[in-house]
């Protein structure tokens, strides 16, 4: 595992992104673990962030990109961050924009994108939180596609997230980022994922953290929704 990868999972629990215990997640499901983008708070925080999505992004999609798109609304700091990080670690200046969920009536930048206007010819990288069903891709995709003026002006280079659950999708076996990129036909990638996880704070780790109750809790909870491998 890389580095920044294992200093990405000790900064998600020391910033209490990612906790452990018993969660109600939207879906109805009692999970043993939980994240939470929305708890990266500080200046100092969010820059580390933008920094580890920054190397994410550039390990698994390169630097052809010219726009990061973040769904709203916890999408778009990361948006902006990510843009801030790559510049200052790969030298390249990369756009944001996102979406709006009430699309603006009136003013100069009026429509339903807020940030750059992403037009033919442009090459985009989708980055968001976490995915656990793909919803999310099913308001976005088009949004995004809606802007061409030519069918396939705009390529969507990839989405990004910052942890993958591994947990299957609605009436599939596979993962969620697995689903979305067989529906929509471009790559999907995390900063870590729940392997990576528990690798770090289990299997390497000293287990004060995940626990040997709280692994019990995770295998139980992988047996019945984690994904086909």
């Amino acid at each position: 595992m890389e580095q920044y990868k294992k200093e990405f999972i000790d900064f998600m629990v020391q910033s209490q992104v990612l906790k452990f215990g018993s969660f109600t997640l939207k879906s109805g499901r009692q999970s043993p673990f939980f994240m939470n983008a929305g708890a990266y708070i500080t200046g100092s925080q969010l820059k580390k962030l933008g920094e580890y999505y920054a190397k994410a992004v550039h390990d698994n999609f390169g630097d052809d990109i010219d726009v990061f798109f973040g769904p709203a609304y916890k999408g778009i700091p990361l948006a902006v961050t990510t843009a801030i990080a790559f510049s200052e670690l790969y030298g390249k200046d990369i756009k944001y924009c996102c979406d709006r969920k009430e699309e603006k009536d009136h003013g100069a930048d009026k429509g339903s994108i807020l940030g750059y206007k992403i037009q033919d010819g442009d090459k985009v990288v989708i980055i968001e939180d976490v995915t656990t069903s793909g919803k999310s891709i099913e308001e976005v995709y088009p949004k995004i596609k809606a802007l061409e003026t030519t069918p396939g002006g705009i390529k969507i280079v990839g989405e990004i997230v910052s942890l993958n659950r591994e947990e299957h999708a609605p009436d599939s076996d596979r993962s969620a980022l697995e689903v979305i990129s067989q529906t929509y036909g471009f790559p999907t990638a995390a900063i870590v994922t729940m392997s990576d996880v528990i690798e770090a704070l289990y299997t390497s780790g000293d287990k004060t953290i995940i626990t040997e109750e709280i692994k019990t809790q995770l295998d139980a909870y992988f047996a019945q929704w984690g994904c086909k491998k």
